[in-house]
């Protein structure tokens, strides 16, 4: 059947938009958010489970936390592939495919018998969701109207913050009553809900408007290989720092490394690259770079800590390990708003500060934490470090773009996810490695075990620090030239 010419192509935006109605928009709004939150569960809910794998598997530290490691790190990596994926295959391939590899990484991983199976799914989900946490800031630029974006952003990050809020919670009680394995299955009725909506409502064109695959570029193989070497490279040279022989940690970090400088090299001269490095030409932004990386590692290496801390040290019960998050993930969701308003006020640069600061102040405040500290005492000092944390949220990518002209804006956004999400891969290994080298050095002196927690909450309250160095230097230089993407 032919189309007319002034008709729009049916499974396009417009298309689905004139078929739907005024409230469209929304809908697909809703299916963004619903993939999102199935893939953000998936990343924190495991950590509950750490205890529980380390004992039916019988694997030491050291290896438990790459069910977290491994996903960050395979996010991370996904990340950069997605414009391609989007040009080539369209938004509905795309995210359903994405929604499909989460949803098999889940069944699979929870029918495992084999920690390595385990891990290999873990690895599968991630690559999932890192597709699925880059589709839904671009298909919302696209659907909404300059005065509607903000407040559907606002509406999305809401969801997606609230997700890791109540993910510890869940998985704390479906631990404790179901075993580690319900935690796998948990991500099946999100991934059925997110392909049925999909189906309705996501469009089947590219990011620009077109059909897929017409003029998408070739993608950039060696760029997606010198950095999965790299990365990959680093996290596991990290492990193997515990080995009696230091050979092949040191073969690991120099592959690593080295791999990683022939990333950069690559990308600095590709006319296609995955990650614009022109765009560190800019102080603020080249700053913002080194927060995201830095405050990554601090965040995400404490959100794996935390729940195993309160099991394994404070000997609380999953359900109340996760239950003890609640609060701090809840007052993280208020605060967003309260933060983005702000940022329209105040110089983002400073509220990234203040925030990355009350982080620090509350990871030294957990070095407090004791067998008879009051619950509610640990869930306060939880409660700070995420106030903080609502206020850099919305100022970061805003602190970060000043100088920047307005065709790099959305290649500097996606450059700061990208690094966010590094520094957590690297930042949850650095965690269990460290938490692992100071628990056998403690224990080597007759300390107590509390103090090898104290160690690395005091190792992730440093991180915060120095990212609330490299904040102050964001603030905006005097007027230049723009930065050309």
């Amino acid at each position: 059947m032919k189309v007319a010419r002034d008709e729009p192509a049916p499974g396009s935006l417009a298309a689905l938009a004139a078929r739907h109605g005024e409230r469209y928009r929304w809908r697909v709004l809703m299916t963004v958010m619903i993939g999102s939150i199935a893939s953000v569960m998936s990343s924190t809910i495991v950590n509950v489970a750490v205890p529980d794998l380390m004992r039916h598997f019988a694997i030491g530290q050291e290896r438990a936390q790459w069910v977290a490691a491994g996903f960050m790190a395979a996010m991370t990596l996904s990340m950069l592939p997605t414009p391609w994926l989007l040009a080539r295959y369209g938004y509905r391939h795309t995210y359903v495919g994405a929604v499909t590899l989460l949803m098999a990484g889940g069944i699979a991983g929870g029918l495992a018998q084999h920690y390595p199976l385990v891990l290999a799914m873990r690895v599968a989900e991630g690559l999932a969701a890192g597709v699925l946490q880059v589709i839904p800031s671009i298909i919302i630029l696209r659907a909404f109207d300059q005065g509607e974006r903000g407040r559907a952003m606002g509406i999305f990050g809401f969801g997606v913050v609230l997700a890791p809020a109540v993910g510890p919670s869940i998985g704390g009680v479906l631990v404790e009553y179901f075993g580690w394995r319900s935690i796998f299955f948990f991500v099946v009725p999100f991934a059925l809900w997110a392909l049925w909506l999909a189906r309705r409502y996501l469009p089947e064109s590219a990011p620009g408007g077109g059909a897929p695959g017409g003029r998408s570029e070739a993608l950039d193989a060696l760029g997606l290989t010198l950095a999965t070497v790299g990365v990959l490279g680093l996290l596991n040279g990290l492990v193997h720092l515990h080995d009696a022989s230091r050979v092949s940690a040191a073969a690991l970090l120099g592959t690593g490394v080295l791999a990683l400088a022939l990333f950069v090299w690559h990308e600095s001269r590709t006319p296609k690259p995955l990650l614009n490095l022109h765009l560190f030409r800019s102080r603020p932004f080249a700053m913002g770079g080194v927060v995201a990386f830095t405050y990554g590692m601090g965040l995400f290496g404490s959100t794996y800590l935390v729940p195993v801390f309160m099991q394994t040290a404070l000997h609380f019960p999953p359900s109340q390990a996760g239950a003890a998050l609640m609060p701090a993930g809840l007052v993280l969701a208020l605060t967003i708003p309260l933060g983005g308003r702000l940022a329209d006020r105040v110089a983002p640069h400073a509220l990234v500060a203040a925030g990355l600061a009350l982080l620090a102040v509350s990871f030294a405040l957990m070095t407090t934490v004791g067998p008879g500290t009051l619950l509610w005492v640990l869930m306060l000092w939880a409660v700070v470090g995420r106030i903080g944390l609502g206020f850099v949220l919305p100022s970061l990518t805003l602190g970060a773009m000043p100088g920047l002209g307005a065709d790099a804006v959305p290649q500097a956004a996606s450059a700061i996810s990208f690094l966010r999400q590094l520094g957590g891969a690297a930042g949850v290994s650095l965690v269990g490695i460290f938490l692992e080298w100071r628990l056998r050095m403690r224990a080597a002196t007759g300390a107590a075990e509390l103090s090898a927690y104290a160690d690395t909450f005091w190792l992730v309250a440093a991180l915060s620090a120095l990212a609330t160095l490299a904040a102050l230097r964001m603030r905006p230089l005097p007027p230049r030239a723009t930065v050309a993407p």
